[in-house]
């Protein structure tokens, strides 16, 4: 708490030229995320996706950011923001942007997507737009399948207010009763059922669920007068903290916790257009949310049913597939050992397959020479091979150790059910710290060979997620180098006992000293001639790695930054930032592999993991940074990976000094770094088949 200030009742506040606010930097990247939606280059049915993103990222900015900016401000307690602004000014900055993104998502929706999608023979009808026949087949739809689990409740006038759930859609419905007394009662939507009803064995048209329930109202409400009816969803705080120091079984505390997140404070009030003034402040008073609490939609709200529609068998409105390359080197998983004995291997997904390192631990789970496995786990989604994997090693008798992060958010129930399984097949499963989130990728393996015990890790900048490994781009990376392996395996002595190491051989580690490591590592370059720095993160943010860059900057060196979400830092400011230039790539894939490269006065130096220059990764998770070594991986990190996504000019966005940003425009020979990588994956490059030699 020594960073907050109880706010004084008056204050005008000092806005810093230095930095971007962080939440206008997210929003910023969300509205390129709804920016791909608009593009007319990409098929229909994937611009539907982004869109859905788009809203899905929205909510969580609601359940975690503004959330919390809320509860600064209401307990009268605040932690400035670097550029200056306390909570109320940042949520007044939040409620003049959000608005503006949500007028232009309805308006590609409707205006230009669904219109486009009708011309291809897929549509979204209205009740009012289908013929008497279906409307007679939907009404016996209502009746069997809907009514069931429909439950209208009462809201005003009500001794007690009914508990409306997180994001869940809901229609609100005025009646009159006999006596001419206004009621208002809710009906959720049913979130078991699908949102959109197909018309018919054939053909893609489909009407809404909630369409077919405000039509058949009168089933639910009989012998009382509907007045209207209305659609909304509700927002709620889901940042509930996990006081694991209070708890004497982390799981049962964790179980606690996503049950109340269910029960988190109001945040957001969404509404259609045409919901009157009354049934609006009946609902914000229920809430105890302002006028400012609440959104008003034009069009469809909740956009999740898009993933639907997305999903319908038209691939002709789809992206071509896509499938990972798998270098004959890497699809024997005994080769991979003998491989690392003599180099390191580089891959990167999804251009490159995830079988490796799928295989590279199923191997291990097999081989008899193998005794032991170490690993980190913090999303690995369902069906996770890894994990059956390392069950089955468990019960093969090797030597298992796995550190599940629980407090991963939104991934605590999925990853309770694999900490359970690996405690019953007898794996050593430990759960972290009390303050300390693992965010590390770490993989160690152990195994016999005649020369004596050869360990060999993996050390990745995603997730153990054959999922999100089709969709996010990652670098992985192979090694049997004794001082990263060294590290590692002492580094999984500090995640599973009592060791407190600090230092370490070639490791860079978060929070004993990365955010130290990564400045001097700047600085440095500031002392050479022609200093050079590249860095792909997620998110720079810290006050600390900017300032440095800065300074950098201001002594020559030249920077350039792919940062695909918030960027705090200001580029090409005289005398701040005039050599620094930032770049932000929104394509087909999520960009989350992190590099940082540092020319390093002739001897580059090149480090890759999970850790973004931001403050809850240098302060208050481990995070890892592994440096690539081999001079032909930083070669080809530095020529075939940076300089791509550095000359994109079809997915590129150039950040301006102001926070604000702008699409580069495509040139004569227009370049995508990812669809470059996709015929150019680092395995075709660096370990091609016989035939494609």
């Amino acid at each position: 708490m020594s960073s907050l200030k109880r706010a004084p009742k008056a204050r005008k506040w000092l806005r810093s030229d230095r930095f971007v606010n962080r939440e206008y930097s997210w929003l910023q990247f969300n509205s390129r995320v709804l920016e791909e939606a608009a593009r007319p280059d990409y098929p229909l049915l994937e611009r539907l996706k982004f869109l859905a993103i788009f809203e899905s990222n929205l909510d969580e900015f609601y359940m975690v950011r503004v959330s919390g900016l809320m509860e600064q401000q209401e307990s009268n307690l605040y932690e400035m923001s670097p550029d200056g602004l306390g909570p109320s000014e940042q949520l007044s900055l939040i409620g003049r942007t959000v608005p503006q993104m949500r007028r232009h998502a309805s308006a590609i929706l409707h205006e230009d997507l669904l219109p486009a999608l009708r011309s291809h023979g897929v549509e979204i009808l209205s009740y009012a737009e289908i013929s008497d026949k279906r409307k007679r087949e939907m009404d016996a739809h209502f009746r069997k399948n809907i009514f069931p689990l429909c439950t209208p409740l009462v809201l005003h006038p009500s001794s007690s207010i009914p508990f409306i759930s997180n994001r869940s859609l809901n229609i609100a419905v005025q009646l009159v009763d006999e006596q001419d007394n206004q009621k208002l009662a809710r009906v959720k939507v049913p979130t078991v059922l699908p949102r959109l009803i197909r018309l018919g064995a054939r053909g893609h048209s489909y009407v809404l669920t909630e369409d077919v329930i405000r039509n058949n109202l009168g089933a639910l409400f009989p012998g009382v007068d509907i007045v209207s009816s209305h659609m909304f969803r509700v927002i709620r705080d889901a940042d509930v903290e996990i006081r694991e120091l209070e708890a004497d079984d982390l799981l049962e505390i964790v179980e606690l916790t996503i049950k109340r997140r269910r029960f988190g404070d109001p945040v957001m009030l969404e509404v259609s257009s045409d919901t009157p003034l009354g049934v609006r402040e009946q609902l914000l008073s229920m809430l105890d949310l302002g006028s400012e609490d609440v959104i008003e939609e034009t069009g469809l709200i909740g956009l999740e049913a898009l993933w639907e529609l997305a999903s319908i068998d038209k691939p002709e409105l789809r992206f071509p597939r896509h499938q990972p390359y798998l270098a004959e080197t890497l699809s024997n998983p005994r080769l991979i050992f003998e491989t690392l004995e003599s180099t390191d291997i580089l891959v990167q997904h999804p251009f490159d397959s995830f079988w490796p390192v799928e295989h590279f631990v199923r191997s291990a789970a097999i081989d008899p020479d193998v005794i032991g496995i170490k690993m980190t786990l913090y999303r690995v989604g369902t069906p996770s091979p890894i994990v059956e994997s390392l069950l089955a090693a468990a019960e093969a008798g090797k030597q298992v150790a796995v550190m599940v992060e629980l407090k991963a958010r939104f991934d605590e129930s999925n990853n309770l059910v694999w900490a359970r399984a690996l405690e019953r097949a007898g794996v050593h499963v430990t759960y972290g710290f009390a303050d300390l989130k693992t965010h590390c990728k770490l993989c160690l393996i152990v195994r016999k060979s005649p020369s004596g015990i050869v360990t060999y890790a993996h050390i990745g900048t995603g997730n153990y997620n054959p999922t999100t490994a089709l969709i996010y781009t990652d670098l992985g990376l192979f090694t049997a180098d004794e001082e990263i392996t060294q590290d590692v395996a002492e580094l999984f002595n500090v995640l599973t006992g009592f060791s407190r190491q600090r230092e370490y051989r070639k490791l860079v580690v978060a929070p004993a000293g990365l955010r130290d490591s990564i400045i001097q590592r700047i600085r440095r370059e500031a002392r050479h001639p022609k200093g050079r720095i590249i860095l792909k993160l997620n998110s720079l943010v810290d006050p600390d790695v900017i300032n440095a860059l800065y300074e950098a900057s201001e002594a020559g060196v030249e920077i350039d930054l792919i940062i695909r979400g918030i960027c705090t830092l200001r580029p090409g400011i005289e005398e701040l930032s005039k050599n620094i230039r930032v770049v932000s790539i929104v394509g087909r894939f999520l960009e989350h592999s992190r590099v940082l490269y540092f020319e390093n006065g002739g001897h580059p130096e090149v480090l890759i993991g999970s850790a973004d220059m931001m403050r809850r990764n240098l302060d208050r998770r481990i995070e890892v940074l592994v440096p690539v070594t081999r001079p032909h991986l930083i070669a080809h990190l530095r020529d075939q990976v940076l300089a791509k996504y550095l000359a994109d000019d079809k997915n590129a966005w150039d950040m301006q000094p102001d926070g604000s940003y702008v699409r580069r425009t495509p040139g004569v020979k227009p370049l995508s770094a990812q669809e470059y990588l996709i015929e150019h994956p680092t395995t075709k490059l660096l370990y091609p088949n016989e035939s494609e030699s």
